[in-house]
């Protein structure tokens, strides 16, 4: 005789852990920057481009945005399997809420991490905002066409809204993955 159990007659146990979920963001945050000055250290500047300061403009190539889009998904990739690594076990969870709650905790490291990534960005450029306008300096000494910036700031714009997409999905899989690792270790120290 099978035994129907209902759900609202299981323990409740928390759908999040956030603590893993912070765990995630600040691996990926902290990958991200040694990423970065790993890559300046080979001579490849992967800086913020925001300011398209006249180096900026004539440097960016194709090539610079692929650069800035691998940092952006092995960091979330880093990120997001720590979240899924760390999350508490859900006992009384489906294999399928099991896999929604992965993907959900290397979603939120994800964005959380890109939320205090740009929180962290403003906070050290505002003051220098009124001392650098390069982009409209380089327009007005004529050193940059200004048609030739707008292509530049448009792919930048592009090259970054690709890397965002591209590195939240892989921060779920990523987490999906530890999910299942943790599940494993789960059942293993069970038996």
């Amino acid at each position: 005789m099978s035994q129907n159990v209902s759900t609202y007659d299981q323990p409740r146990e928390p759908e999040i852990s956030w603590s893993a979920v912070a765990a995630g963001a600040v691996v990926s945050l902290a990958t991200s920057i040694v990423l970065t000055l790993l890559a300046a250290g080979f001579g490849w500047t992967l800086a913020f481009g925001g300011l398209a300061s006249r180096s900026y403009l004539a440097a960016f190539t194709p090539e610079f945005g692929a650069g800035a889009v691998a940092v952006q998904v092995v960091a979330a990739a880093f990120g997001g399997y720590v979240a899924g690594r760390l999350r508490h076990a859900w006992r009384y969870a489906h294999v399928d809420e099991a896999h929604f709650r992965d993907t959900a905790h290397g979603l939120l490291a994800w964005a959380l991490s890109t939320v205090v990534a740009i929180v962290l960005a403003v906070a050290l450029l505002v003051p220098y905002a009124e001392q650098i306008d390069p982009a409209s300096a380089a327009v007005a000494a004529g050193s940059v066409d200004p048609v030739r910036a707008a292509n530049i700031a448009a792919q930048a714009s592009l090259f970054t809204a690709i890397g965002m997409m591209l590195s939240a999905f892989v921060a779920a899989v990523a987490a999906r993955i530890g999910g299942l690792r943790n599940e494993e270790m789960q059942a293993k120290a069970a038996s």
